[in-house]
């Protein structure tokens, strides 16, 4: 019952967005660690910094020791057989519910930046030109996407990208729906603050 508590605790404190993504390639399909590196290349490489082979050896021992994943010699290699990784099955719950959590993480750093941008209420005006730089950041990368593939994926890539482009549209089209709203918002009290303001100040 210790180990298993031990265990647990430190599942729900690995923090890092590598090992997790990791975790994923692993239970996508059972791998040896060099084609793991390049599969993480290949899939979180834009997103997520490999810094090399040896960052992956460190969270596959990682996982290992969290018994999430766990070792598959291959018979018949040599004296050294080449070891393979597969995830186990706290390996996969644990991934499922890590995902979930992320969801409630997402909303409370975007509730987080929200307040934070709220403390120019008293500086309206520093606001809107905050704002008007989001909202051109916000605007190039619209135009830097490419649209969404066909509902038909030819390719596990495909399906990937797909859902990736459709994601960055929606998701960047309400941030800038909800940016034009927090304009309109901090441009009136800003208008309200300067026919409040004494003639020739």
């Amino acid at each position: 019952m210790g180990a298993s508590t031990a265990r647990n605790r430190g599942v729900k404190a690995m923090s890092s967005q590598f090992n997790w993504a990791l975790l994923g390639l692993v239970i996508s399909r059972p791998s040896y660690g060099f084609e793991l590196a390049r599969r993480f290349e290949r899939d979180y490489g834009d997103v997520l910094n490999l810094s090399g082979d040896s960052h992956v050896y460190a969270a596959l021992d990682r996982l290992l020791n969290l018994e999430l994943i766990e070792e598959v010699p291959q018979p018949g290699l040599g004296r050294q057989p080449k070891l393979r990784y597969r995830a186990t099955e706290l390996g996969l719950r644990s991934y499922v519910d890590w995902l979930v959590e992320q969801v409630d993480e997402e909303r409370r750093l975007k509730e987080l930046w929200v307040r934070q941008l709220a403390v120019f209420t008293t500086e309206p005006a520093t606001a809107v030109e905050l704002i008007d730089r989001f909202q051109q950041k916000y605007l190039k990368r619209a135009g830097e996407m490419g649209r969404a593939k066909g509902a038909t994926a030819t390719s596990r890539s495909d399906l990937i990208d797909r859902l990736v482009a459709e994601e960055h549209r929606i998701s960047v089209g309400g941030m800038l729906s909800w940016l034009g709203t927090a304009h309109e918002t901090f441009e009136a009290l800003a208008s309200g603050a300067h026919a409040h303001e004494p003639p020739g100040t």
